[in-house]
C-alpha cells in the first residue's frame, strides 16, 4: 500500500530535498512533478495523486481548479495569517513550513491518507 503524491514546488533544490526525503518512506510514492500552477492541474489530472504537495504561493492568485479531489497539503516559508487565509481559500488540507518539512511531512502525507490506495 502507498500514499500517491504529487510535488508541485517552483524551485528545483526545494523539490529535490522533498524528493530525497520521500524517498526514505516506503509507503509514499511522488508520481509526478511540476514547477507551474497550469502545468500541476494538467499533470495531476493525468496522474490522479492520492495528495498534491504544493508550493502556496504558486498559486499567486489564481484559483485551483482539479478535475480530482486529492488532498491538498501546502507548504510555505510564510505561515502567517494572509498565509492561513490562502491556504484557506484554496482549499488546502494542511499547510506546513518549508523549514519544518524534515520534521512534518511526512507524518502529514500520511495523516492526510489513512486509507492508502495501491500502485
Amino acid at each position: 500500500m502507498c500514499v500517491r503524491v504529487f510535488l508541485a514546488e517552483d524551485s528545483e533544490a526545494v523539490r529535490k530535498a522533498i524528493r530525497t526525503l520521500l524517498s526514505e518512506c516506503k509507503d509514499i510514492k511522488v508520481v509526478g512533478e511540476a514547477t507551474t500552477l497550469s502545468e500541476a492541474i494538467q499533470k495531476s489530472a493525468e496522474l490522479l495523486p492520492n495528495e498534491i504537495i504544493f508550493d502556496l504561493h504558486m498559486a499567486d492568485g489564481e484559483e485551483w481548479r482539479l478535475s480530482v479531489a486529492p488532498k491538498l497539503l501546502a507548504i510555505s516559508f510564510a505561515i502567517d495569517d494572509e498565509g492561513k487565509a490562502l491556504a484557506e481559500s484554496i482549499g488546502a488540507d494542511k499547510l506546513l513550513d518549508k523549514m519544518e518539512l524534515y520534521e512534518t511531512l511526512i507524518p502529514a502525507i500520511l495523516e492526510l491518507a489513512p486509507e492508502r490506495a495501491t500502485l
